[in-house]
């Protein structure tokens, strides 16, 4: 009897130490999602195509996009700490960190090759004929730059024409008040422009290599959540691969998602990166490598006065995490 007391007293204390042990066994706290902003240009849509059909938790990772049209509020939202992420022009990229140096681009997304225009009213037919005329950009980023690519091609400056500060989404109602008589802008907004009676004069196709947008992340999110970004650059790149193989499938996918017309969603103008692309573009030795691209960011800001250093270039890119972990 005493025996199978023992036995039972055993029994008891061993499956109290068990308990207990679980019990007390540090449980691994769920991380946040990653918040990552983006706004209205058609490159910076394989995120919602990742988001909807899986890919980010595929990879492991929870995100949350966050739509936005006004890109320099958000700019400012990133620095302050809002956002872990956000996809931006190279030339926003390089004029941001002067301000907010622990930042970096982790993957090229896009090359504008064409989606990116400038459009004018109707009795505007050449670049030319801006002389004198307002033209509207989103100064003080890569929108200052490119206008100002575009005026070269006729033997103009900035000092030929009246610059106008406006957002891409502002151009198609400022050109029908006349605020301004040209502007850069982009799809969606472009349709309504040219509803309107506008006319293109110029596109990014005649600037290759110059529009690139790019996934970048705050320093605090690089050196605490690696795998978790690691595993977001995977999911994107999945995004934009399969968006490129079944493109009226991954329009649909973004229509419903930003309730806006399908027919204004079209890939026409715009290289969605992959994974090749984008190790090519972070090695020095290429000639559209993106420190040479950075650099005539970089040079331009310092020259007009947004800038007043240049950025340590090698230090604002990470292509680490293109690579599988280690």
């Amino acid at each position: 009897m005493f025996k199978l007391l023992r036995y039972v007293n055993i029994f008891l204390i061993t499956a109290y130490l068990l308990f207990a042990c679980h019990a007390w066994a540090p449980t691994e706290l769920k991380r946040p999602p990653l918040k990552v902003e983006f706004t209205s240009f058609v490159g910076e849509y394989p995120g919602i195509i990742a988001q909807e059909k899986g890919f980010f938790k595929a990879q492991g990772v929870d995100v949350e996009l966050i739509y936005k049209q006004y890109i320099q509020l958000e700019i400012a939202n990133f620095s302050a700490g809002k956002y872990d992420g956000i996809i931006l022009t190279l030339g926003s990229f390089i004029n941001l960190s002067a301000t907010n140096p622990d930042i970096q681009a982790v993957s090229i997304v896009d090359e504008s090759t064409g989606a990116d225009v400038v459009v004018a009213q109707s009795k505007i037919k050449t670049v030319a004929d801006l002389k004198g005329k307002k033209l509207g950009a989103n100064l003080g980023g890569f929108s200052e730059v490119f206008v100002t690519e575009m005026l070269k091609t006729a033997n103009l400056t900035s000092d030929d024409v009246n610059l106008v500060k406006l957002e891409a989404s502002e151009i198609p109602q400022r050109l029908k008040n006349n605020v301004i008589q040209a502007g850069h802008t982009w799809e969606p907004h472009l349709s309504e422009a040219m509803k309107l009676g506008g006319n293109i004069i110029f596109t990014s196709k005649q600037t290759p290599g110059l529009i690139l947008d790019m996934i970048v992340f705050r320093g605090d999110t690089i050196r605490d959540r690696p795998e978790d970004i690691r595993a977001f650059v995977r999911g994107w790149l999945q995004a934009s691969a399969y968006w490129k193989a079944n493109v009226q499938e991954g329009n649909a996918i973004v229509s419903k998602a930003l309730k806006i017309p399908s027919n204004t969603i079209s890939l026409k103008g715009v290289n969605l990166i992959e994974l090749g692309e984008n190790q090519k573009f972070f090695q020095s030795s290429n000639p559209n490598s993106i420190y040479k691209t950075a650099k005539i960011y970089a040079d331009f800001f310092i020259r007009s006065g947004n800038i007043t250093r240049i950025p340590e270039l090698k230090s604002l890119f990470n292509s680490s995490f293109l690579n599988p972990a280690s």
